[in-house]
């Protein structure tokens, strides 16, 4: 079931996604530079449909050609590596697939000139946490790069029906959406997977809002310990290209984001022993584990990010609301 464009039922911002794919905010095609809805709702819900459909005909197979031309960025690299990985250990598909099922679909759709072009696809699935006793929101991001283009998705978040947020409509019920530089931002959202692989880093800026995904993600790491082995962490920022940061205006003068970003963990053990690795580290593996193991991941972060005006107080911080990683390489030495 769809109802249309936005409602005002949403209120409020989590658990495992808006939009502008390059510097500029947008892309002029054919010298189309009039301002238009990102797409049309009929065309939302076929995209929606369309991603279903070949999403759960890839993981009954574990074959990830089945949806590689339904998906796109950081969605797009953890999709299209976990299947890869899943397909080489279960080389006859998924016994246990269940399909995905998104219902309930409320479209977020932006208005701007040029392409790409995008919306936000907010929508109940049958995959609740905690036995369905968790009930969850899956916000997913779709792309269309130009106008023989296919949509994609290219973020997903999983979140609470309290952190989805109202959002800003204009008369004809479209969203409005925030350019990567955008200056009337705590953080502009083209500055986000800077600031957040440098804050991993350095823990500056102090931009980020104490939480699971910030702070004591940054302990956690700080803290690990196992006898003989040490532990190695870069971060790097990712926003080039389909990767780049997607943002939707909210109703308290901030915005929602996602960006992405990626990680490597470096595990080196002493002499005479040698870092675990498990079926999907080693489906994904170049080299052979004597004694270190990087891991790569990908990662998409959903952020609510306030209003510049609100300062950098305990109300004027970035919340992480959801951070989805996923392994896409690794290398034994």
């Amino acid at each position: 079931m769809t109802r249309g464009p936005r409602v005002s039922r949403l209120a409020g911002l989590a658990a495992a996604t808006v939009l502008c794919v390059t510097a500029s905010g947008c892309v002029t095609v054919h010298g189309e530079l009039e301002v238009l809805p990102g797409a049309t709702e009929s065309e939302a819900a076929q995209a929606l449909e369309d991603f279903v459909t070949a999403y759960n005909a890839a993981d009954k197979a574990y074959d990830p050609a089945l949806d590689a031309d339904r998906v796109t960025g950081a969605l797009g690299a953890i999709n299209q590596a976990g299947l890869k990985a899943r397909q080489t250990y279960n080389p006859d598909g998924n016994k246990a697939h269940k399909p995905l099922e998104l219902t309930d679909a409320t479209y977020i759709i932006p208005k701007k000139a040029g392409w790409p072009r995008w919306f936000l696809a907010d929508t109940d699935s049958n995959r609740d946490e905690d036995g369905g006793k968790l009930d969850t929101r899956w916000l997913v991001a779709f792309v269309r790069s130009g106008p023989g283009a296919l949509w994609k998705a290219s973020y997903l978040a999983v979140v609470p029906p309290s952190q989805v947020p109202e959002f800003t409509l204009d008369e004809d019920g479209l969203a409005t959406p925030v350019e990567p530089r955008s200056d009337e931002l705590v953080v502009s959202p083209g500055d986000l997977s800077i600031a957040y692989t440098e804050y991993l880093q350095k823990g500056t800026p102090d931009v980020f809002a104490p939480g699971v995904a910030t702070s004591q993600w940054r302990e956690t790491r700080r803290t690990t310990r196992r006898a003989g082995f040490s532990y190695q962490y870069i971060d790097q920022p990712l926003s080039g290209s389909t990767f780049g940061p997607l943002a939707l205006r909210t109703e308290d003068g901030g915005a929602l984001v996602f960006f992405s970003s990626k990680h490597f963990e470096r595990q080196v053990a002493a002499e005479g022993l040698k870092p675990e690795v498990n079926a999907d580290v080693k489906a994904l593996m170049t080299g052979e584990v004597t004694s270190s193991l990087t891991k790569e991941r990908i990662s998409i972060q959903l952020v609510h990010v306030p209003a510049r005006e609100q300062g950098s107080g305990s109300g004027g911080r970035v919340q992480l609301l959801n951070r989805l990683p996923g392994l896409v390489s690794a290398k034994g030495e």
